[in-house]
């Protein structure tokens, strides 16, 4: 079955960075596109960013443009995002997820908090 880890998250000041990874399994990875989703309290889950299967391209919230990058690595089943220059409206549970033949898949998702 369709697997999604996500790891990496943590608390950490206005103006860090942490790197986000999720470990994917259940499917041939490498034949599609992923993202990231984040949830902050009492808000809706919204797109943070998406690469495509052979990471030809990505898009972005037009709200972490410049600070965030998604990126995979096919071999490792990983998907990852860097992000630099963290602000507390980052603050969020962030999610990895994938859709395979018409279903959506979550992970559990990972906890971001930027504060001083």
């Amino acid at each position: 079955q369709v697997q999604l880890v996500e790891s990496g998250g943590g608390l950490v000041q206005p103006g860090g960075s942490l790197r986000l990874s999720c470990a994917a399994s259940g499917f041939t990875f490498r034949l599609y596109a992923m993202s990231w989703y984040r949830q902050a309290p009492g808000k809706e889950r919204e797109l943070v960013a998406g690469i495509t299967s052979a990471a030809g391209n990505t898009n972005y919230a037009d709200s972490v443009k410049g600070r965030i990058t998604i990126s995979r690595d096919n071999a490792k089943n990983t998907v990852y995002l860097q992000m630099n220059s963290l602000q507390p409206e980052d603050t969020a549970v962030y999610y990895c997820n994938v859709n395979v033949r018409g279903l959506a898949y979550w992970g559990k998702g990972t906890l971001v908090t930027v504060s001083s």
